[in-house]
């Protein structure tokens, strides 16, 4: 992807997010500058992967294959392994219409997804086999908010704004938005993207990108590279 591309994307998606009524930490509208002068006092931000994330999967087809994504909060793994502390993590995401979220499953992260406004969020779900795999076959049993909803192999759960879904570890997920753009919440246990994601397909994590103009601000996935 275009920097030039994620720049116009933030700023698409800031808007999208604040006409909700959410507002974005003050950490979010740090410049890179200010970002590099707070890794000290703020090292959580960096630590735990806090902030904004704009993936086209590796796949340079962002309107057809990918997701907006900020991390508000997140905990650490040490902590899950201690069964005390900060075990948890939230995020908002945005879904564009018929933009698809690739299969996927977690081995450790367990997740709510919720639709916190705009079209309905359409997942297609499957179990997994005992080494992993998808099941084509095993019928799907998810919470939807606290009722339990059966569906076939592969089926579509079709969440309306205020909904959710409860998705454990294991349980494989595609989704995208119909109708219209989808504001996203998602509140789980600690959030690992560099490990704890399982692609049905041979896909990437992060986008490629090319650095056209400045950043307006860092992605999560640029720490590293800017701030060493």
């Amino acid at each position: 992807m275009k920097r030039s591309a994620i720049n116009d994307i933030i700023r698409e998606a800031d808007a999208f997010i604040r006409s909700f009524g959410y507002i974005m930490p003050p950490f979010a509208y740090w410049s890179p500058e200010e970002m590099k002068a707070r890794q000290v006092d703020s090292s959580a931000i960096f630590t735990s992967r806090l902030g904004w994330d704009i993936t086209d999967y590796g796949q340079e087809k962002f309107d057809e294959l990918g997701l907006f994504l900020f991390t508000v909060r997140n905990g650490r793994y040490e902590d899950m392994k201690k069964g005390m502390g900060m075990l948890y993590a939230e995020k908002i995401m945005i879904s564009r219409k018929d933009q698809l979220s690739p299969m996927h499953r977690h081995n450790i992260k367990a997740e709510d997804i919720i639709n916190r406004g705009g079209g309905k969020l359409v997942l297609e779900l499957f179990m997994h086999d005992r080494d992993g795999g998808i099941d084509p076959k095993a019928e799907v049993s998810v919470p939807v908010d606290g009722t339990i909803h059966r569906l076939p192999a592969g089926g579509l759960l079709k969440l309306d704004p205020g909904q959710s879904v409860t998705l454990l570890p294991g349980v494989w997920h595609a989704f995208w938005a119909e109708g219209k753009d989808v504001l996203i919440g998602e509140v789980s246990t600690v959030n690992d993207d560099l490990t704890d994601n399982v692609f049905r397909e041979p896909i990437g994590r992060f986008s490629n990108i090319d650095e056209d103009v400045a950043p307006v601000h860092l992605l999560v996935a640029d720490y590293e590279k800017w701030l060493g």
